[in-house]
């Protein structure tokens, strides 16, 4: 009896050890992607949740440390002045939302359920404000209707305030709400349409019972969108606002012009709310959402239909024509002696050295930060992807960062450059020496363009077969390997797009990084303020117009080098189809 227990003692242990062996391999495989998902958290909170944190501790903390409950929030709402300044900034957010979210769904419609012709020039019409930074509305709209303006007797002066900030917002949230509305749009079951054409329903009637139904979450969405955009955004109040004060200005002047951190720290916190709202709303929205196609569905395509398509067609080009006059207006006082009295051609407001604001050395600075973003940026979010989405292991370290990847989406970036002011300037932190320098900026465009391209590279990711890094892992192929000779090509459009969308971006930010420049690292979108203020509206206009002719450069010449790119990283496609 001893001799049978003990006979198969050694063969269990052998087969132990050699089922062991090719185990640990994969667990040796494994600590890469592990020590790479603790450097994301670690990047992570150093620029997100520290800021956050420093924030939080300004408005709710005495200056000595202590538990201050909630008394600073009773004395800034005791201001006589605060609760106007609130009612005016939720008014004009309102207002905001109710104008653009209308034009864009008529701009969306056209584009995808009509037949005008030129859809393409039309859409990059409308997708032209992402290239501009938000002081160009404002600076074109001093332009037109200023004490000096073009039609300076259509507004009487009042372009400052209320109807500056509207219209000047307009153009800037009007891109984002579209491209919202252009995918709702995007998708529409055919046979819907067949039946209601078939019962005799009116135009309008299949527009109101069918096309509004569908598109409802879309709305929704991009009215949230532009309302967050709007009570958020610093460049348009500050050019156009006058004495029209709102909530992200104030929190300017009192960390910028007065020196009250806490303030400031108090009136981020407020802004906070509203884009905290908005992604809560978006959340249930999504979760609601039911799918518009089945596998039954068939595809809606318009017919050609001569009124349908010229009314669109008619709304589609005064709506070009708006953007198109704000950017040309803006970019043709720039190249005149002093717009509009003397229109001799010059280009005297692009000697940027003899100028308040920063001179040429901000626009080589935003460039410089444009590429650092878009190249650190796209291979920090597409590798932070791939690991919580392909590799195993630390499940909960997993669910931890895609936590942390999309609370970006619900913090604005006034916020974000004053908790990072607030983190990084602190005596006591040991990354103290980041301070106003082009990493820390760097760092802080990656975490507050985070979540829209998080969203891309995981969305490209969920289109390939797990089978892949489980072929590999079969072979044992390292996991390394495998991303880059398969996972990166297949994914190399979406990478392109990422890259792309973090350099326009950077190079058009303002208020992330308003708090976190210093005299040798400031930045063409803060230069084209600081000449703003300095009353040097010309060379102002000037910069903002490099700064949109270089996006629109950037964004031709990524399009145009990604095209020879894909053809050579993805010709499998070509022989496959053959």
């Amino acid at each position: 009896m001893p001799a049978t227990v003990s006979a198969p003692l050694p063969t269990l242990s052998a087969e132990t050890s050699t089922s062991t062996r090719p185990a640990s391999v994969p667990d040796r495989s494994q600590w890469l992607p592990a020590l790479l998902k603790w450097l994301l958290l670690m990047l992570l909170a150093l620029g997100l949740v520290g800021p956050l944190l420093f924030i939080l501790a300004q408005a709710v903390l005495t200056p000595a440390g202590e538990w201050a409950g909630s008394r600073p929030f009773a004395q800034l709402f005791a201001n006589i002045n605060f609760l106007p300044m609130l009612g005016r900034s939720l008014w004009v957010s309102a207002m905001t939302a109710v104008v653009t979210v209308p034009l864009a769904y008529v701009f969306a419609y056209a584009l995808q359920r009509t037949c005008i012709p030129g859809k393409g020039l039309w859409r990059g019409i409308g997708l032209l404000p992402l290239l501009a930074p938000s002081l160009l509305p404002g600076i074109a709209l001093i332009y037109l209707f200023g004490n000096q303006g073009l039609f300076k007797e259509w507004m009487d002066g009042s372009i400052y305030g209320f109807w500056g900030i509207l219209l000047g917002e307009v153009f800037y949230t009007f891109p984002h709400a579209l491209m919202i509305l252009l995918s709702a749009l995007s998708q529409a079951d055919g046979r819907l349409y067949d039946a209601a054409q078939a019962m005799g329903a009116s135009r309008w009637r299949i527009f109101t019972t069918v096309t509004l139904p569908a598109t409802r979450y879309g709305i929704f969405g991009a009215l949230c969108l532009v309302f967050t955009l709007t009570i958020t955004d610093f460049g348009v109040p500050k050019i156009t606002g006058g004495a029209y004060s709102v909530l992200a200005v104030e929190a300017y002047k009192a960390v910028v012009g007065q020196q009250q951190f806490g303030r400031g720290a108090l009136i981020g916190l407020l802004l906070l709310v509203p884009a905290l709202l908005t992604f809560t709303l978006d959340a249930w929205l999504q979760r609601r959402q039911r799918a518009s196609m089945s596998s039954r569905s068939e595809t809606y395509v318009p017919q050609p239909d001569w009124r349908r398509d010229g009314a669109n067609l008619l709304a589609v080009a005064l709506i070009a024509s708006a953007i198109l006059m704000m950017i040309v207006v803006a970019m043709g006082a720039s190249l005149v002696k002093l717009w509009p009295y003397n229109l001799q051609l010059t280009l005297q407001h692009y000697d940027f050295d003899n100028m308040d604001g920063g001179g040429w050395l901000a626009y080589w600075n935003s460039l410089r930060l444009a590429c650092g973003t878009s190249v650190a940026g796209t291979l920090l979010i597409f590798c932070g992807a791939w690991l919580m989405e392909k590799t195993r292991g630390q499940a909960w370290l997993s669910t931890l960062l895609r936590m942390l990847c999309f609370l970006p989406m619900a913090v604005p970036g006034l916020v974000l450059g004053l908790g990072s002011l607030l983190f990084f300037n602190h005596p006591a932190n040991p990354f103290n020496f980041l301070y106003g320098t082009m990493t820390l900026l760097v760092l802080c465009c990656v975490v507050h363009f985070y979540t829209t391209a998080q969203l891309t590279a995981v969305t490209a990711l969920k289109q390939l077969d797990p089978e892949f890094e489980a072929a590999s892992l079969s072979l044992k192929v390292p996991l390394l390997k495998t991303f880059i000779r398969v996972t990166v090509p297949l994914c190399l459009p979406q990478l392109l797009e990422i890259f792309r969308y973090l350099f326009v971006s950077s190079m058009t930010t303002v208020s992330a990084v308003i708090f976190l420049y210093r005299p040798d690292t400031v930045l063409a979108s803060v230069a084209v303020l600081n000449m703003d203020d300095a009353g040097d509206v010309g060379p102002a206009a000037a910069m903002s117009t490099l700064i949109l002719l270089t996006s629109a450069a950037a964004s031709l010449l990524m399009h145009l080098g990604g095209r020879r790119w894909l053809a050579r990283a993805q010709a499998w496609r070509r022989g496959r189809a053959h």
